[in-house]
Protein backbone atom coordinates (compact mmCIF):
# COMPACT_ATOMS: atom_id res chain seq x y z
CA UNK A 1 0.00 0.00 0.00
CA UNK A 2 1.19 3.06 -1.32
CA UNK A 3 1.85 6.57 1.77
CA UNK A 4 0.66 9.94 0.88
CA UNK A 5 1.23 12.74 2.80
CA UNK A 6 -1.92 15.65 2.67
CA UNK A 7 -1.44 19.29 4.32
CA UNK A 8 -4.77 19.93 6.15
CA UNK A 9 -6.29 23.28 7.75
CA UNK A 10 -6.27 22.94 11.61
CA UNK A 11 -10.21 22.62 11.81
CA UNK A 12 -10.22 19.85 9.17
CA UNK A 13 -7.60 17.77 11.21
CA UNK A 14 -9.49 18.78 14.40
CA UNK A 15 -12.77 16.97 12.51
CA UNK A 16 -10.83 13.56 10.93
CA UNK A 17 -9.26 13.15 14.51
CA UNK A 18 -12.89 13.76 16.01
CA UNK A 19 -14.23 11.05 14.12
CA UNK A 20 -11.33 8.40 14.92
CA UNK A 21 -12.30 9.24 18.19
CA UNK A 22 -15.93 8.91 18.89
CA UNK A 23 -15.37 5.37 16.95
CA UNK A 24 -16.80 6.08 13.30
CA UNK A 25 -13.37 5.01 11.97
CA UNK A 26 -10.10 3.37 13.52
CA UNK A 27 -7.58 5.56 12.39
CA UNK A 28 -7.18 8.45 10.08
CA UNK A 29 -6.37 6.90 7.17
CA UNK A 30 -9.60 4.66 6.93
CA UNK A 31 -11.62 7.99 7.22
CA UNK A 32 -9.57 9.12 3.93
CA UNK A 33 -10.16 5.93 2.15
CA UNK A 34 -13.79 6.28 2.99
CA UNK A 35 -14.08 9.43 1.46
CA UNK A 36 -12.38 8.66 -1.31
CA UNK A 37 -14.15 5.30 -1.89
CA UNK A 38 -17.17 7.63 -1.68
CA UNK A 39 -16.11 9.94 -4.14
CA UNK A 40 -15.28 7.26 -6.27
CA UNK A 41 -18.91 5.93 -6.17
CA UNK A 42 -20.08 9.97 -6.73
CA UNK A 43 -18.27 10.12 -10.25
CA UNK A 44 -19.31 6.54 -10.95
CA UNK A 45 -23.26 7.31 -10.71
CA UNK A 46 -23.33 10.85 -12.05
CA UNK A 47 -21.20 9.59 -15.07
CA UNK A 48 -24.29 6.66 -15.39
CA UNK A 49 -26.52 9.94 -15.31
CA UNK A 50 -24.69 11.85 -17.65
CA UNK A 51 -24.91 8.82 -20.30
CA UNK A 52 -28.61 8.07 -19.42
CA UNK A 53 -29.40 11.99 -20.05
CA UNK A 54 -27.33 11.99 -23.42
CA UNK A 55 -29.58 8.75 -24.43
CA UNK A 56 -32.80 9.87 -23.56
CA UNK A 57 -31.77 13.44 -25.33
CA UNK A 58 -30.77 11.09 -28.73
CA UNK A 59 -34.18 9.50 -28.38
CA UNK A 60 -36.03 12.18 -29.56
CA UNK A 61 -39.49 13.72 -28.60
CA UNK A 62 -41.25 11.53 -26.95
CA UNK A 63 -45.50 11.45 -27.76
CA UNK A 64 -46.25 9.95 -24.30
CA UNK A 65 -48.00 12.51 -22.14
CA UNK A 66 -46.11 13.64 -18.77
CA UNK A 67 -48.88 11.59 -16.88
CA UNK A 68 -48.13 8.45 -19.04
CA UNK A 69 -44.67 8.43 -18.32
CA UNK A 70 -45.39 8.97 -14.91
CA UNK A 71 -47.34 5.80 -14.64
CA UNK A 72 -45.18 3.86 -16.46
CA UNK A 73 -42.14 5.12 -14.04
CA UNK A 74 -44.80 4.17 -10.94
CA UNK A 75 -45.50 0.68 -12.31
CA UNK A 76 -41.75 -0.09 -12.29
CA UNK A 77 -41.36 0.68 -9.12
CA UNK A 78 -44.09 -2.20 -7.44
CA UNK A 79 -47.07 -1.65 -5.67
CA UNK A 80 -45.41 0.44 -2.73
CA UNK A 81 -44.29 3.20 -5.47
Amino acid sequence: MATMNVSLPDPMKSWIEDQVRIGHYSNVSDYVRDLIRRDQEYQDQRETLIQALIVGEKSGVSSRSIGEIWQDVKGRRGPDG
